[in-house]
């Protein structure tokens, strides 16, 4: 039999772990062709949440649970959590049931047919439909800009063949785009189009700041394009204001006791060129920033215990 391991990181989804570790456990009682593990990584939960698991994993020796010493973000820790897989295959799912379930045989028939990598995208979404456009203008974006074919609208939602994990082990990545990275290591994925439902319990524990996060990292992981633009519009803006200028030199010329050049444009200008130079040194500031993360080569991940391991 071969085995299957769920990954699902958490952070105070007190109304919610219970609910999903039954609905996969009822999805494997219908697979019994395989064992599975279902490995919950909790960042550091304020609420029940690590109570709830651990009342689980004493009745389920099935359900292992990894409490990090503090919260890491949801960057780090869900792709710790993955490495830690045993299973011949690993299933990363969210604990908000906004990823179903109830497509895991989906993965796993798609598995079997070969696939090593089977991504859930999703096609249409019970959120906000002004965030899940916006969503979809940044996958636009990125997948636009990025060196490495993205797929648009996945989330990291579906399963990763042991062999695609293997690789992913040797990356010393300690702030890791997973939804790029896989795409650029592993081979060309099958994709499962879905409807993602609306999340029935609690909030979601992202914010402007976090989503930010995501984007500017998927940026600057996978794409040198805009440090580019960023040249490119240097020359431009230059031959611009030179252009503006010697406009203004032979309007004064011409026009000497009636040409007026005013304050206002040069303030007007000024304004736009230094909010174009912030903007980009902003950018630069980016890629520094993830030069640096990268140097420090802190962990990923510091555990505080571990549960029916």
């Amino acid at each position: 039999m071969r085995t299957i391991s769920v990954v699902t990181p958490t952070f105070n989804e007190e109304a919610n772990v219970r609910e999903l570790y039954r609905q996969t456990k009822e999805v494997f009682a219908g697979l019994p062709a395989y064992r599975y593990e279902h490995i919950f990584i909790d960042n550091a939960s304020t609420d029940r949440t690590v109570a709830i698991l651990k009342e689980i994993a004493a009745t389920d020796p099935q359900v292992k649970v990894i409490v990090n010493a503090r919260n890491f973000g949801h960057i780090r820790s869900p792709y710790y959590g993955l490495l830690q897989a045993s299973g011949d295959a690993a299933i990363l799912i969210v604990a908000d049931l906004q990823d179903p379930p109830s497509l895991i045989p989906t993965f796993v028939e798609r598995w079997e047919q070969g696939e090593k990598i089977v991504i859930a995208v999703k096609t249409a979404s019970g959120e906000s439909p002004l965030l899940f456009a916006i969503r979809k203008l940044y996958y636009r974006l990125v997948s636009s800009l990025s060196e490495t074919p993205l797929i648009r609208n996945f989330s990291g939602f579906g399963l990763y063949d042991r062999s695609v994990l293997d690789v992913l082990r040797t990356i010393q990545d300690p702030y890791p785009y997973f939804r790029g990275l896989v795409l650029e290591v592993g081979p060309k994925p099958s994709i499962v189009p879905f409807q993602q439902p609306q999340r029935k319990r609690g909030i979601s524990k992202n914010n402007f700041y976090t989503l930010y996060d995501i984007a500017m990292l998927g940026i600057t992981s996978h794409s040198k394009v805009p440090l580019r633009i960023a040249t490119i519009a240097g020359f431009f803006l230059s031959a611009v204001g030179l252009l503006v200028a010697l406009g203004y030199l032979v309007a004064k010329l011409v026009f000497w006791n009636t040409f007026s050049a005013g304050i206002a444009p040069i303030v007007v200008g000024g304004f736009i060129f230094f909010s174009i130079q912030l903007f980009f040194i902003g950018l630069i500031g980016e890629y520094v920033a993830a030069i640096h993360t990268q140097t420090l080569r802190r962990p990923l991940v510091t555990e505080k215990e571990r549960v029916n391991f």
